[in-house]
């Protein structure tokens, strides 16, 4: 069974269509058209179902998936073995992680993994979009990532620290140990930039608020909270810059987003386990 055929299939699943595969993997349409097709001919019955709004699994394709996904795991765990028995590991790890995480983390982090793994080039990739990492992680563009957990599926996913939400308020705001979360109703919230809006709306549940969205780096939108136009919510390492004209507030029910690391696999290479235990390292001894 040819694994690059079984590769092209998960991705084109996953992305939801053969456009878009293609274009991630820099194959033409009919490309991909065509070596999906050799697969579901060498396997004996249709895997995908084509339609006018992308594409789907069979039943048969169904059954198959998670085995496809095992079988791809383990061919590559095998090649990752091939090369640490050789001496031949990847001279390069690529990393994706949020702005405030590579900002705050990363420097101390990739010091002390340039100690553990000297021969090993951090390719560092700051991204402002809470989605970004995963879809850069599913299309093979990035080899870790750093980020707020999200619903997303096969991807193995390791949960480092639980990250405290604040009430971003003016100054003026009545002085209070904490922030009713039900306070947040009806007020006029200036929503962070890079679909932050998916950790805030999963706290704040049915609370329904008057969203003005933003398209401005965290430290213009502290601000903008200065000058009255609005109030927000920002996790800990996104409160950075000047804070005058403003007060963090702790919400109450205790509001936290839970960081990450995720990998496409559950058996890494010996040089991501080493960059883990080196975040593990900074964030309990460091």
């Amino acid at each position: 069974m040819d694994a690059k055929k079984l590769e092209i299939l998960i991705k084109a699943i996953d992305m939801g269509s053969f456009s878009k595969a293609a274009e991630s993997v820099g194959y033409t349409q009919s490309g991909i058209t065509h070596l999906v097709n050799s697969l579901e001919k060498e396997i004996g019955f249709r895997l995908v179902n084509r339609t006018f709004n992308g594409i789907s699994l069979t039943k048969e394709g169904e059954i198959l998936l998670p085995y496809i996904r095992d079988f791809l795991e383990a061919n590559d765990d095998l090649s990752i073995k091939i090369k640490e028995i050789k001496g031949e590991e990847e001279s390069t790890v690529r990393v994706a992680a949020y702005a405030s995480i590579a900002m705050r983390w990363m420097p101390e982090v990739l010091y002390r993994y340039k100690r553990v793994c000297p021969g090993v080039d951090v390719d560092l990739r700051m991204v402002d979009n809470s989605l970004e990492p995963f879809e850069l992680l599913i299309e093979g563009k990035t080899d870790v990532i750093f980020a707020s957990k999200q619903d997303y599926d096969n991807i193995s996913w390791t949960p480092l620290y639980d990250e405290t939400m604040y009430a971003v308020v003016p100054e003026a705001y009545p002085d209070r140990e904490y922030f009713d979360i039900a306070d947040f109703k009806d007020k006029d919230f200036l929503m962070p930039y890079g679909r932050f809006d998916i950790d805030v709306y999963r706290i704040l549940g049915d609370i329904k608020i008057n969203e003005i969205c933003n398209q401005v780096d965290d430290e213009t939108l502290i601000r903008m909270v200065s000058k009255g136009l609005g109030i927000t919510m920002m996790s800990e390492m996104m409160i950075r810059g000047s804070l005058k004209g403003v007060k963090c507030i702790p919400i109450k029910p205790e509001a936290k987003r839970q960081l990450g690391m995720g990998t496409r696999f559950k058996n890494n290479s010996r040089i991501i386990e080493e960059l883990k235990n080196c975040v593990i390292y900074y964030l309990h001894e460091g």
